[in-house]
């Protein structure tokens, strides 16, 4: 086989995939975005990673997966999360948005967070919970059935004609514990496997009805439904610093599973002075991935670079990631109300 029709046959399989989603009755999500640089962003895979710092942290990550395919994922999140205290108790609150697209589909999350702090040997443990809107669209107008196409039709009804869309009520929970020598949590996420229908309302016209040449025309209501899959998490990371250098070794972990399928990154980071960072990481049966990154005064970057290693990488370059984010100490003591202080992130 040429590249050229390799390519094609990648090009093809994805689109039947894309497909496939939307030809069963009950359709299940691609899932969360798949972040790289998942450990600057915890908030995202865990609700109860809301105020794990005494910051105001702002994070922003997009993710442009498998360059060189059309209609390949694409993702932006942005999260922020903060401490505060209550009655003399200690919480974390949080906001996540989420907006990806891949192929003919494009979905958009808005939760809300919050967790209840507790200490515990020498750590803290949040529980926290997370609700939120959950949107799904289809863009059927842009459908394109092959006329060689042995499985499907122009006119398939398990596929919608036009542009569809639906909103459910999506949400989370989770737990996560912070230690000076290492961090973790396992959460759920779209716990109520929340389910979005679709109604496509058409017209067919029928042939003509008796001799006077007259026709009629019915309408019919095709109902569809959108699952996003019940996922669980499972991050955890630590920070080691290496006696008598500024330099810090910093392992973590992220392990993800929909109860059908499990997969994990792991990845591997070295940071110099708490200043600059680099790394690599591995995704199962996926990606190689290199890492860099910057934090000066409260300011955070990073970028990631993934090389695929399945048949995939015949037709794309790569997978590009860039996160930015600030972070802001926060002093609410009557003392120093109006005080503000930045920091290099931790």
């Amino acid at each position: 086989m040429t590249s050229r029709s390799r390519i094609q046959s990648i090009m093809t399989a994805l689109s039947a995939v894309i497909l496939w989603l939307y030809v069963t009755p009950a359709a299940k999500a691609q899932g969360d975005a798949q972040l790289t640089q998942y450990w600057a962003l915890p908030t995202y895979y865990n609700p109860a990673a809301v105020g794990d710092t005494d910051y105001l942290r702002i994070r922003g990550g997009a993710r442009m997966q498998w360059v060189g395919i059309d209609n390949a994922p694409r993702s932006f999140v942005a999260a922020a999360d903060m401490p505060f205290k209550f009655i003399e108790r200690r919480f974390g609150t949080g906001l996540v948005v989420q907006q990806e697209s891949y192929g003919l589909f494009h979905n958009f999350t808005l939760d809300a967070q919050i967790g209840y702090k507790l200490k515990i040997l020498k750590g803290e443990l949040t529980v926290a919970l997370q609700a939120g809107l959950y949107n799904q669209q289809f863009k059927g107008s842009e459908v394109y059935i092959p006329d060689d196409d042995d499985y499907h039709d122009s006119a398939d009804d398990a596929i919608p004609q036009r542009d569809v869309a639906g909103y459910a009520l999506d949400l989370g929970i989770g737990a996560f514990y912070v230690h000076k020598k290492f961090w973790g949590g396992i959460s759920i996420l779209h716990a109520n496997n929340p389910t979005v229908s679709f109604t496509d309302d058409t017209q067919n016209s029928t042939s003509r009805a008796g001799e006077t040449g007259g026709s009629s025309v019915s309408e019919m209501s095709k109902k569809y439904k959108f699952t996003a899959s019940r996922t669980a998490y499972l991050i955890a990371g630590s920070n080691i610093p290496i006696k008598n250098t500024l330099f810090e070794v910093i392992p973590s972990l992220l392990v993800r599973s929909d109860f059908t399928t499990t997969d994990f990154q792991i990845t591997g980071r070295v940071r110099y002075n708490k200043l600059f960072t680099a790394g690599l990481g591995y995704r199962y049966n996926d990606a190689l991935s290199i890492m860099l990154g910057a934090e000066i005064k409260g300011i955070f970057i990073g970028y990631s670079y993934d090389y695929h290693l399945s048949e995939i990488s015949r037709a794309s370059s790569g997978s590009h990631e860039l996160v930015a984010g600030y972070n802001l100490k926060l002093d609410f003591s009557e003392k120093n109300r109006h005080k503000h202080k930045s920091i290099r992130i931790l």
